[in-house]
């Protein structure tokens, strides 16, 4: 049997709990998933990266079956969704259903940074090269940020998540508190990492100095919860609980334009 899992078809941050929530209801019978994007008219980076972690997290152990996916049919979607990179790293996770178009990656682009995996500990350093020269000439050149400024980068996983991340060294010390937004508390507005050793684990502590100079955003959500650290130019709510659950984590990080009012 096969479950529905429909993706929006305007697919970013804002609508991501509606693709989480029918990830969770469809994923919870351990069938095999058909994810249908045929309808979507327009994705963010963070709507694309959120379908590959839903892809990869839907494989079956042991199950020759790679989860379903439908393309959008529309041209420009498809281009874009192409050019970004979306489709090379989604032919290892989906059985992709539907007509790509002749186009390649955008390896090289003044506006568009495409999607770039981390397979490996070895790929960090070259993927963290690359994103930030890269970032650094996008921000300049699109945000008129100084390039100096732009060295700065973050990178997520779709891993364990924060609450099984921090859960050795943390959860005694919230006790019955313990939860996923309690774990993102800690990481993001604590400082808390999963090391021991001082020093280590604190890159997000780095990230919030790095966006407090720009009035930059970050929002983090991770298992059931989400939170924010929201500028002045933005309503998201700092914190949410209770949501559908979702594996892994998923990073939004905004730099609005120098000089502007909106990202």
């Amino acid at each position: 049997m096969t479950r529905l899992v429909d993706v929006p078809a305007q697919f970013d941050d804002r609508s991501f709990e509606q693709f989480a929530g029918a990830y969770a209801a469809a994923a919870q019978d351990g069938e095999r998933l058909l994810f249908d994007a045929h309808a979507a008219e327009w994705a963010s980076p963070y709507g694309l990266v959120g379908l590959l972690a839903a892809g990869q997290a839907a494989h079956r152990p042991g199950s020759p079956d790679r989860p379903l996916l439908t393309a959008p049919t529309h041209a420009d979607v498809l281009t874009y969704w192409t050019r970004a990179g979306f489709f090379r790293e989604a032919a290892e996770l989906f059985e992709i259903h539907g007509k790509l178009p002749r186009v390649k990656p955008a390896e090289q682009s003044d506006v568009l940074l495409p999607v770039t995996p981390v397979r490996a500990a070895e790929d960090v350093h070259a993927v963290v090269s690359n994103i930030q020269q890269r970032a650094s000439a996008i921000l300049a050149s699109e945000l008129a940020l100084d390039p100096k400024a732009t060295m700065g980068f973050a990178v997520a996983d779709a891993g364990v998540g924060f609450r099984h991340s921090l859960e050795p060294t943390q959860s005694k010390r919230f006790g019955a508190r313990w939860s996923d937004a309690a774990a993102l508390e800690a990481a993001l507005i604590q400082g808390v990492s999963r090391f021991r050793d001082p020093g280590r684990g604190q890159g997000l502590a780095g990230i919030r100095r790095y966006l407090a100079r720009w009035d930059g955003k970050i929002a983090i959500r991770s298992g059931t919860a989400r939170i924010a650290i929201v500028p002045k130019w933005d309503d998201d709510v700092p914190l949410k609980d209770g949501l559908p659950a979702f594996p892994g984590a998923q990073v939004l990080i905004i730099i609005p334009e120098q000089g502007s009012t909106t990202p």
